[in-house]
């Protein structure tokens, strides 16, 4: 299977073109940068590293959309710019894909970090994405193509995203977890402490299941090139 990679990225010099090449090392096809109005020199780093790279308005749900209806693989893998993937990526996901009950995944994880607390949060996420199948984004969230077309792709809010979509990928099948490891920088757990950022994400979750508006709730997540 042909898989494509889709990066979003917004300011994103510092790390994109590690991603880039993950990328390309991994096995992929294709590997689109969709920028949504970088201030700073991330699309000549995503172009020296031989990416494709395109312009849309900023959102990450947004910039994912545009970037796989521009891709040609049978498989759309969606990439964090501060993510790298292993170096047989792509095999993980052929292999997993070998099952047509499978219609796609994420990976297993590895912060770039010391400390009990990261090896803790790794775990987590993989129990919610291997027992629940609820991947979110930084997992590398991979799936067929015509599976992601029949959900509709990435709901265009301002927030949850990702959540909505492997949401609707788990009713039309199994999300198989990865060995990976998928390389994760840790710069907004550091920023922010590991307990601190991890409550945030959950309130907001929880904030969002009983009913309080995407719009409102994305006030409060910052995003790593503001203050």
């Amino acid at each position: 299977m042909r898989v494509s990679v889709v990066i979003p990225a917004l300011n994103e010099e510092s790390c994109i073109e590690r991603a880039v090449s993950s990328a390309w090392t991994s096995g992929a096809s294709e590997v689109v940068v969709v920028d949504g109005g970088s201030r700073d020199s991330t699309c000549r780093c995503a172009a020296a590293a031989g990416a494709r790279v395109l312009s849309s308005p900023p959102g990450r749900a947004v910039q994912q959309n545009a970037g796989a209806k521009s891709c040609v693989g049978e498989v759309l893998l969606f990439l964090h710019a501060d993510c790298r993937l292993p170096e047989d990526g792509v095999a993980q996901i052929d292999e997993a894909l070998g099952d047509s009950a499978v219609v796609g995944g994420s990976f297993r994880q590895r912060i770039e970090a010391e400390g009990w607390l990261y090896r803790c949060l790794e775990r987590g996420n993989s129990w919610r994405a291997g027992r629940r199948q609820l991947p979110y984004g930084d997992q590398g969230l991979f799936v067929r193509r015509t599976t992601y077309e029949a959900a509709g792709g990435f709901p265009e809010v301002p927030l949850m995203d990702d959540v909505m979509l492997a949401r609707s990928l788990r009713k039309l099948g199994q999300l198989r977890l990865v060995e990976g490891p998928l390389r994760v920088d840790a710069r907004r757990w550091q920023e922010r402490g590991v307990i601190r950022q991890t409550l945030r994400n959950r309130c907001l979750l929880w904030a969002w299941r009983l009913g309080v508006p995407l719009d409102r709730l994305a006030g409060h997540y910052r995003r790593h090139d503001r203050e």
